[in-house]
């Protein structure tokens, strides 16, 4: 229990035990006894709330709970002490409230985190015998038990010939998905019926799970600009309040109106109401299987105009296969054979189906003494026969053997280019479909606002070209490095502009867009790190989707600030023509906050609302 939730706690238990006896002592008509009440309990919570306004205005926030204070004294200045004790009832509980909302709003960002796994079952090499071990314990290479029903604790290759997994809560994919041998499998995915056996290939706080706990407990800590938002509310409507309390007075030429007016002026449906509407939203986006880092980026992605995509592993699948192999100088085989030597090296999402074409095939790799890879180019390997081997782009290759002829590909191919010792030895093409839902999520960003829609890419023209044609994009950057992606989005017009990429390169465009999206379906990167939001689902579509739902958020936001401002000018309206006593007011205020929260927690079920994913539709 933390010191500032404790002080709320003594706040309300003085305000409430102070009601209760100014009530009694109304009743009695025990006038001294309610004066004393009044003067101790509202001069206890006005200085509290001053100090707190204090500490506000030095942090650069204008707050609402200035009305708040006006209205306790004057209560205490015209005699509505019984008013005054139930403002001071209402402004101390409204922080228990407004928490009581919050966790009812996070619910499901609470839920990822306790499905945290939190031990293992490691079987000893030697005995066999299995040992539960905390999982922070877990050491790369460790086999693990995994029992029915129980969440695998790291991610892992499956020993056993067969698993049924439930990946929902890690996917999004509803339905159970069957593992062979050699399979990788995620933390906090869940066991099927049968006891399988797995090797950790990651440990518990580089695992799939751990970087999506991560990321929900910087968004549970967030506090969304929205509330400053609300907070920029708060001149306009204290000085309307002031000026509706001070014409009231001056024409009634009574004291007490001006109280009157100010009880029911008091902030905490625009305190309250943007919070618990973001607080929602970001609760949504977990449903959906996307993990919003700060509740502002939903606001910036409710004002999206511009997109940029990355292609591979974003609008095409990720899981790219050699198709076939162009000869040149080189035999086939001895192309795969040289490439996928070079490609051992290799971080780049091409790398590995090169080498994995070889090992199917057969193809013996010749040694390397060294190699190198160069960013957004490919890789630079020397042999121990003392040869020099290129894999990559045709800029690349074209340093060391000049002009070079490039095949024609059709949708979803890319073309590596291979070189040794100067001399062109082949050309391997890889195919990597285009995902079925890509096309229908780049319509729906238009059917949202977006006006224009991006492709940047470090690929080649021609397979660039070829996908943004399938996907429905009319702009193609092809061929762009890292920086030249960063400069490409700086210059997107009209702004904000929304960033959606997956891998390491994409790294620094994600962070320097208005917003950033990464996909990270099948685990952690580089890119996650540097979003504003990620995609925990091997969907693309659930892009636009948090798009939507974004704009329904801040609908509900300023629904529900609009809400409580015109209530509760209506009921300053009416209290200023003398038809609102203080005490009925401040009762009435309390209504107009529960109105305002249940108005905000609408958001939490915006997600049920959204039009299908194009995956499933």
């Amino acid at each position: 229990m933390t010191p500032r939730f404790t002080r709320s706690q003594l706040l309300i238990l003085i305000a409430g035990v102070g009601l209760v006896v100014g009530v009694a002592a109304w009743a009695l008509d025990a006038s001294a006894v309610l004066a004393t009440t009044a003067y101790g309990v509202l001069g206890i919570v006005i200085v509290v709330t001053a100090v707190d306004m204090v500490r506000d205005l030095m942090a650069g926030r204008w707050g609402l709970d200035l009305l708040a204070v006006i209205a306790m004294a004057a209560t205490l200045a015209v005699e509505e002490y019984v008013a005054g004790l139930i403002i001071a009832v209402m402004l101390t509980g409204g922080e228990a409230l407004e928490a009581w909302a919050a966790r009812r709003a996070t619910h499901e960002l609470d839920t990822l985190l306790r499905r945290a796994p939190s031990y293992a079952r490691r079987v000893d090499p030697r005995s066999g015998d299995v040992v539960e071990v905390p999982v922070d314990e877990v050491a790369v290479g460790d086999e693990l038990l995994v029992r029915s029903s129980e969440i695998l604790p790291v991610d892992g290759v499956l020993l056993s010939e067969r698993a049924v997994i439930d990946e929902s809560s890690v996917t999004g994919e509803p339905v159970p998905v069957t593992y062979a041998a050699g399979a990788t499998l995620l933390s906090g995915t869940t066991n099927g019926t049968g006891t399988f056996t797995m090797r950790a290939t990651r440990t518990a706080h580089d695992s799939q799970y751990a970087s999506i706990v991560q990321l929900v407990e910087g968004a549970v800590a967030s506090r969304a600009p929205m509330v400053r938002l609300a907070d920029r509310y708060a001149v306009p409507f204290t000085a309307l309040s002031l000026l509706i309390a001070g014409v009231a007075w001056y024409v009634s030429g009574d004291p007490v109106r001006f109280a009157e007016v100010l009880v029911v002026a008091t902030p905490c449906p625009l305190l309250i109401a943007a919070p618990v509407a973001f607080m929602g939203g970001m609760s949504s986006a977990a449903k959906v299987n996307v993990i919003v880092k700060d509740g502002g980026v939903l606001e910036t992605l409710a004002r999206v105009r511009s997109v940029a995509f990355d292609k591979t592993g974003t609008l095409t699948q990720g899981r790219p296969e050699v198709s076939r192999v162009i000869a040149r100088s080189r035999s086939a085989g001895d192309t795969l054979s040289l490439a996928a030597a070079a490609e051992q090296y290799s971080m780049h999402v091409f790398a590995s189906p090169v080498v994995e074409a070889a090992r199917r095939q057969g193809v013996a790799l010749p040694h390397v003494e060294s190699a190198e890879e160069l960013a957004t180019n490919g890789v630079l390997a020397h042999l121990v026969d003392g040869s020099s081997v290129r894999v990559g782009k045709p800029r690349f290759i074209e340093e060391a053997v000049g002009p070079l002829e490039r095949p024609a590909l059709e949708g979803g191919e890319t073309a590596v280019y291979v070189s040794v010792d100067g001399e062109e030895a082949g050309v391997i093409v890889l195919s990597d479909p285009v995902r079925v839902e890509a096309p229908r999520t780049v319509q729906r960003l238009r059917e949202l606002g977006v006006a224009q829609v991006a492709l940047v890419t470090g690929d080649v023209a021609p397979t660039a070209r070829s996908v943004a044609d399938a996907v429905g994009i009319e702009t193609v950057q092809a061929e762009m490095t890292p920086q030249r992606k960063v400069e490409v989005v700086h210059a997107m017009q009209p702004r904000p502009v929304l960033m959606v990429g997956d891998g390491i390169n994409d790294a620094p465009v994600l962070a320097a867009a208005d917003v950033g999206i990464a996909l990270a379906g099948r685990g952690a990167s580089a890119a996650s790190e540097s979003a504003s939001a990620v995609v925990t689902s091997d969907d693309v579509a659930r892009v636009a989707t948090v798009v939507e739902l974004s704009r329904g958020t801040v609908r509900v936001a300023l629904q529900s600030i609009w809400l409580g401002i015109s209530i509760s000018i209506v009921l300053m309206l009416v209290a200023a023509f003398g038809y609102l006593p203080a005490v009925v007011g401040a009762l009435l205020q309390e209504v107009v906050d529960l109105v305002a929260i249940l108005s905000a927690l609408r958001a939490l079920g915006l997600h049920r609302r959204l039009r299908p994913s194009p995956a499933t539709s």
